[in-house]
């Protein structure tokens, strides 16, 4: 039986699939080393959380060796285990989302004077965006997927895909061209004049 190196050397992601679905495990070895990097940070933009994303990353591993006899080679491993890794963090979203909504109700009604830093700003306009907004963005502006393979991941005709990211991009620039309005969302964390 090869080891996870030998894989790696002269092996390919095709092979080792069909190793692990044998029940190779040690060949799983592979296909997380192959995907691991890009998946954490997947998960790490959508998430918002390093400790979430790393959480998120193993539990997403676990579930692709499960369902692994699942996997098809009509699409492609990446958009396979990148849609697991969709809906993982989805799940994540929903589960805090009555937290989040209270916690922003809460925020909102504070005062805060002063003024946000950057990384703050960028947080806020990606909380501007839903679950499924984020993930188009994040695929396609990060990890630079085509609509077409957007699509195979999201189960979407690729129009709609376009059609999506078209409007998500027009919401960023309309909140990144007016932050500190109402629409933008953070007017309140302006400095007020004394």
């Amino acid at each position: 039986m090869p080891s996870s190196s030998e894989y790696q050397t002269v092996g390919t992601l095709e092979h080792a699939i069909a190793q692990v679905k044998c029940g190779d495990k040690e060949a799983y070895t592979f296909i997380i080393h192959r995907f691991q990097k890009q998946i954490y940070l997947y998960c790490y933009y959508l998430l918002g959380s390093k400790e979430e994303a790393e959480d998120a990353v193993q539990d997403i591993f676990i579930k692709g060796f499960q369902r692994i006899h699942l996997f098809e080679p009509q699409v492609s491993f990446s958009a396979w285990i990148y849609k697991i890794a969709y809906n993982h963090c989805l799940d994540i979203l929903n589960r805090r989302s009555r937290l989040r909504k209270i916690l922003f109700l809460l925020k909102r009604d504070q005062i805060n004077d002063q003024e946000l830093p950057y990384e703050d700003l960028v947080y806020q306009l990606l909380d501007k965006l839903s679950a499924e907004e984020r993930h188009i963005l994040l695929l396609r502006a990060v990890e630079e997927y085509s609509f077409d393979e957007i699509s195979e991941i999201m189960d979407l005709k690729p129009s709609t895909i376009r059609k999506k990211y078209e409007r998500l991009r027009k919401k960023l620039l309309r909140y990144q061209a007016n932050p500190f309005t109402e629409e933008g969302g953070l007017h309140k964390h302006v400095i007020k004049p004394s």
